[in-house]
């Protein structure tokens, strides 16, 4: 009894060194990166292909694939990289867990390993006493890691020969399919408990080198690790970001997809891997033909998924959706209809005026005292519409455009860029809310309230009319700027002689500002919506 405990003592021992070692390697290696680890990734995912390398040699590096996926998420939702970009990180990063098991085989059974971990551990404490604070102590501090990295598979590779010694082997043999499913669910269990891919993947070499398990068995144990791993991903992405979640997704397809392929032909891959081996006049061991299959089985998942990276993409993007994704997607327009210009052409005018519709609810609202945070997200979503109308009128047919539709769509794209700038304006008016201030003067309050209550008014019924009377619009103009003059005059007025404080002067002034830039924009956008309207329908128009 007192020898089992002895053993399920070094087993945990050796598996809590490895699990810290791999937790110094990771925090200590991105901190003696800093802001490197941030440039390497915006500079060499610009294609998938260089995601894929870069995902690589990150995982490489820091021996955690969730921290390099964790990374590259952070920077789809900062818009350094797209969606595609990150999920060629996702793919590098799980071709680069197999780095530790060719640690593991090639210098964690053939070398002395604490005359290379001890030195490794020495050298890293000095690091960190001589330069605390500094870059140098966090490569310290990765080198500690390291160190501990090999005492912990020592560890775990004397405890197992242990075990060997005193259990019948036949046992843990994968017998059948139920066999292999068994040890499958053994490295998924196994990885979602540890939380570290690396470390289950290190416990199944260890395992298998020393007889415990058998070669097949120990495949099917990475299988389940490789699985395992994304949990990692799906736990931090519940209540995250839509992107979050797409980047989650992303690696339980393609990791499930793996994993499949992997296990259909398991037979296939280790014929394959008794031969390379012979061919290069390598000693088929366990530990190397293990790694060598890590390795075999995440590369051909590459390959794989690979030519339908573009397709996986366009399909996450459509998925785990936002309240305000899905508030931010055009009503009317379509990419069937791009190629048809007469058709694009109203679907974008049915669009720009959604726009404006959303904009005087809004600019409505900035009035009242509200949270301003509901309205700023409206705007973002206003803005996000804005955009895709921007970037659909810019894939319409070009070859089919006729003089009189390019001169349309001109028209529109000038009317999106004044919606989006009044989008702007009302953004502002939302966080100063000027009439606030002015509480305390009733005649300047009235007065302000009269500017804002007429420029609603101008915006309804530009909206609303059905045929504008160009003469009456800019005479209204005209009113507004009048009696936005007035209103400044006495503000302008009330603060040089004190009876306004200054501060909410220029709060009332900058107000009028946004007021009147708001008023302009819209006048320029209504005219031509106006004109648009009257060169496509001159008969409802007339």
């Amino acid at each position: 009894m007192t020898e089992t405990f002895q053993l399920l003592g070094s087993l945990l021992g050796g598996l809590g060194i490895f699990l810290v070692a791999i937790g110094m390697m990771t925090d200590g290696l991105k901190l003696a990166a800093g802001s490197s680890l941030r440039k390497v990734l915006a500079t060499w995912t610009k294609t998938p292909q260089r995601g894929i390398a870069s995902g690589f040699c990150m995982t490489a590096l820091v021996q955690s694939s969730s921290a390099v996926t964790v990374a590259s998420l952070g920077f789809v939702n900062a818009g350094l990289i797209t969606m595609h970009q990150a999920l060629g990180i996702v793919y590098g990063a799980n071709v680069g867990t197999s780095v530790t098991g060719w640690l593991v085989a090639a210098v964690g059974f053939k070398f002395n390993i604490q005359a290379i971990a001890l030195p490794l551990i020495g050298l890293g404490a000095l690091m960190k006493l001589l330069r605390p604070q500094t870059r140098l102590a966090s490569a310290g501090l990765a080198l500690v890691g390291f160190g501990l990295f090999f005492i912990g598979i020592d560890i775990l590779k004397g405890t197992f020969e242990h075990v060997v010694a005193r259990f019948d082997l036949s046992q843990f043999t994968a017998q059948g399919m139920t066999g292999m499913l068994t040890f499958l669910l053994i490295g998924i269990v196994m990885t979602t408990l540890t939380q570290s891919s690396s470390a289950s993947i290190a416990l199944t070499i260890t395992a298998a080198a020393s007889g415990i398990i058998g070669l097949y068995a120990a495949g099917a144990m990475v299988i389940g690790a490789n699985i395992g791993t994304t949990s990692t991903s799906v736990l931090a992405a519940i209540g995250a970001t839509s992107n979050a979640k797409r980047v989650a997704a992303a690696q339980v397809v393609f990791n499930a997809l793996t994993a499949l392929v992997a296990f259909a032909i398991l037979p296939v891959l280790f014929y394959l891997i008794t031969q390379l081996t012979g061919f290069f006049n390598l000693a088929a061991d366990p530990a190397l033909s293990l790694a060598l299959f890590h390795t075999l089985f995440n590369v051909l998942g590459v390959m794989l998924i690979f030519p339908l990276n573009n397709r996986l993409a366009g399909f996450l993007m459509k998925r785990f959706c936002s309240a305000e994704e899905t508030a931010a997607r055009p009503r009317f327009l379509d990419k069937t209809i791009a190629q048809t210009p007469a058709l694009a052409t109203n679907a974008v005018l049915l669009e720009t005026k959604l726009v404006a519709d959303k904009l005087l609810a809004q600019y409505e609202k900035s009035k009242q005292p509200l949270d301003g945070l509901a309205i700023e997200q409206e705007i973002h979503t206003i803005q996000m519409l804005c955009q895709h109308i921007t970037n659909f009128i810019v894939t319409v047919e070009q070859s089919a455009l006729s003089e009189e539709t390019t001169s349309v769509l001109a028209k529109l794209m000038r009317i999106e860029h004044y919606l989006f700038t009044c989008s702007h304006c009302v953004e502002k008016l939302a966080q100063r809310q000027p009439q606030k201030a002015l509480a305390g003067h009733p005649e300047l309050h009235t007065q302000l309230e009269e500017y804002q209550s007429q420029l609603g008014h101008f915006m309804r019924t530009s909206l609303e009319e059905q045929a504008m009377n160009t003469k009456s619009f800019n005479a209204a103009l005209q009113e507004l700027q009048q009696l936005h003059d007035d209103v400044k005059d006495d503000l302008i007025l009330a603060g040089t002689n004190a009876t306004l404080p200054i501060d909410n002067m220029v709060l009332n002034i900058n107000g009028l500002s946004d007021m009147w830039q708001l008023t302009q924009q819209w006048h320029k956008a209504m005219l031509l919506l106006y004109l648009i309207e009257e060169q496509l329908n001159p008969q409802t128009s007339s």
